[in-house]
């Protein structure tokens, strides 16, 4: 009897996630699909901005790529101090990426910002409206510079309808946005983060696993990635439902 009351109790969930499982996931042949690691060393670490539309979708596009480690949404590229969502001012939404340059690099992120949105369209991205979705490439230095200039000429050359309209820009400060923000789609799904076991925010914010899942909650991931979380997610089923540490 108390088989078929937990039963009961996780089929909900387990039809959500056959439902879920018939979703096709969309990913640009442009993007890597190496594997998953929450291991890389925190000092080769490096950091870079980019802006291209609404950072709910922008964190989720750089979430899932492989030598990405952590992903934070948030403001920069305005003069406003401690901007808010509602009052964000002159910034623009924005995505800091921390990632492993020795897996991905600057200019393999850069490939990914140029064929993850448009960067012809003025005031705004697909149906948001607004300075705030511009965008922008913010850079650290000289040399990344010269490629966010090289790389925007090439997407100028390539472009054959309109200006690109994508700045270039030294990166000033990073505001991080609220925490209602950070792993938006990830957290729309209440099922991957029982999984994760329901991990406090600031943990979350953190957790590469919460930026590799935010990807795959938007259908954002490579389709290798895809059958791996499937696999790993009924694994998990059929063990009893211990908690979802990596994929």
């Amino acid at each position: 009897m108390k088989e078929a009351t937990r039963l009961t109790c996780y089929l909900p969930i387990i039809i959500v996630l056959a439902a879920d499982l018939c979703v096709g996931i969309r990913f640009s042949a442009q993007l890597s699909e190496g594997s998953i690691t929450d291991t890389a060393n925190q000092q080769q670490l490096q950091t870079t901005v980019f802006a291209l539309g609404s950072f709910w979708r922008s964190e989720a596009v750089f979430g899932c790529l492989d030598g990405v480690v952590r992903t934070t949404v948030g403001y920069s590229g305005g003069s406003k101090t401690n901007p808010e969502y509602r009052s964000l001012g002159d910034h623009a939404e924005s995505v800091q990426i921390e990632y492993d340059p020795k897996v991905i690099t600057f200019k393999q992120l850069l490939e990914v910002f140029w064929t993850s949105h448009d960067s012809r369209q003025v005031f705004g991205q697909g149906p948001d409206v607004g300075n705030q979705y511009r965008s922008i490439v913010f850079t650290n230095g000289t040399e990344e510079s010269r490629l966010a200039s090289v790389s925007k000429e090439r997407e100028q050359t390539r472009s054959k309808s309109g200006i690109v309209t994508t700045q270039i820009q030294q990166l000033g400060t990073f505001y991080p946005a609220e925490p209602d923000h950070q792993k938006f789609e990830l957290k729309r799904n209440p099922f991957l983060l029982q999984l994760m076991g329901n991990l406090p925010e600031e943990e979350l914010e953190k957790s590469s696993l919460a930026a590799k899942l935010n990807g795959y909650a938007a259908e954002l991931c490579p389709p290798r990635l895809q059958k791996r979380i499937h696999a790993k997610i009924n694994d998990i089923l059929r063990k009893g439902w211990p908690i979802l540490r990596e994929v």
